[in-house]
């Protein structure tokens, strides 16, 4: 399997999942790369790309399978061609092959920054610590379906927080990727739910690596 690694980042994150893949099918194109298609009456070009990013978060670690029907092509000089065609804000950082599965991809490395408008609360970060040292922490967990209770602490690996300026809180964290995954946006949102003192007035959050159970990165 031919893999690429991805960033998505600034006006791009508000690109779909399935408008992302698109634009790589497009860039495939563009840049004279023959990949494989899918079979029957529309036949379109094979991208898949692992664990879809909520729309508005950043990550520099995204992956994208496909496959080279084309076996001259180097690897090695996909990521500037692709580069020349692809949007601002989607840059390819890396084309391999691999022969691991998606599955082992179990782990994430994220960052969630806080920003208060006033300057961190006084107490904040020693509170922020005690809260995630919970056994548990209970959130209500919106979706399709309707709304569930979903305890966030057994998917949440490790967690530091540091003071990144006078009105900036940072979460490092490593969080369950799937099965089920833990959207990092839900710490702020925890947060929010259980210690309302602290809320931020603003919060975003990115994956900054991809792992596997191990905590190695996972390509």
């Amino acid at each position: 399997m031919n893999r690429l690694l991805f960033e998505k980042r600034g006006d791009a994150v508000f690109l779909s999942h399935l408008d992302l893949m698109r634009v790589f099918q497009r860039a495939f194109k563009r840049a004279g790369i023959l990949i494989w298609h899918s079979q029957g009456f529309s036949p379109r070009a094979y991208v898949s790309i692992a664990l879809p990013l909520p729309v508005g978060m950043e990550s520099r670690c995204e992956i994208l399978d496909f496959e080279i029907e084309d076996g001259s092509v180097e690897l090695s000089g996909l990521p500037a061609r692709l580069n020349a065609v692809l949007p601002a804000g989607i840059r390819v950082l890396e084309a391999y092959e691999s022969a691991r599965k998606i599955k082992e991809l179990t782990r994430l490395r994220a960052e969630v920054t806080l920003e208060y408008d006033s300057g961190v609360p006084k107490d904040a970060q020693k509170a922020l610590a005690a809260f995630f040292a919970r056994e548990s922490i209970v959130i209500t967990k919106r979706s399709k379906k309707g709304d569930k209770e979903l305890d966030i602490k057994p998917l949440i690996f490790a967690l530091s927080i540091a003071a990144v300026s006078e009105t900036e809180l940072r979460l490092a964290c490593i969080l369950s990727a799937q099965n089920p995954g833990l959207n990092p946006q839900l710490l702020a949102a925890a947060i929010e739910t259980h210690l309302p003192d602290y809320k931020p007035d603003f919060a975003r959050a990115g994956r900054t690596e991809a792992l596997d159970e191990q905590e190695n990165p996972f390509r």
